[in-house]
């Protein structure tokens, strides 16, 4: 075999790979979505209106959100949490796009204390980078539950 032929088959296999991947992570985002849609999640809807301005992400928990950009359209957020930790109780009130870089396993509560989702519940563990759209959350409060991983993720809201 040829260095051109070993070149090309090098390069076929790694697309392959790429594309399983690719393939997967798509398939996890749209599980997730598709839950989420039919609110199997747990998430609590309602007005965003009707959320307390003190509960939204920014106020309510300034060590987790900070404010990359904003303007009339957007704010985009990068959010972080770190090893154990709890995200004190907030809000979303814009639907969003979330680009969740890294995460181990968490949970996220409602504003009872209820768990609405865990991710050790998950069919498939999720994989990172992940892509996924989020409709305006009520007040929630993650819970980092790795003893070693941070949550890091972009979310980009869209404003009314």
């Amino acid at each position: 075999m040829n260095n051109a032929m070993i070149v090309k088959s090098a390069v076929l296999g790694i697309s392959i790979l790429v594309a399983a991947a690719c393939s997967q992570a798509g398939e996890q985002a749209a599980q997730v979505a598709q839950a989420e849609q039919k609110n199997e999640l747990g998430y609590k809807t309602g007005d965003p209106a009707d959320w307390p301005a003190e509960l939204d992400a920014v106020a309510a928990a300034p060590g987790n959100h900070k404010i990359l950009l904003e303007n009339e359209s957007v704010r985009v957020l990068e959010v972080s949490m770190a090893p154990g930790e709890t995200e004190p109780l907030h809000s979303h009130r814009w639907p969003s796009v979330l680009y969740i870089q890294q995460a181990g396993d968490f949970i996220d509560k409602d504003a009872d204390g209820t768990t609405i989702f865990d991710t050790r519940e998950l069919d498939t563990p999720l994989t990172f980078p992940l892509t996924m759209w989020k409709e305006p959350e009520a007040p929630h409060s993650v819970v980092n539950l790795s003893d070693d991983q941070w949550v890091r993720l972009i979310r980009v809201e869209i404003k009314d």
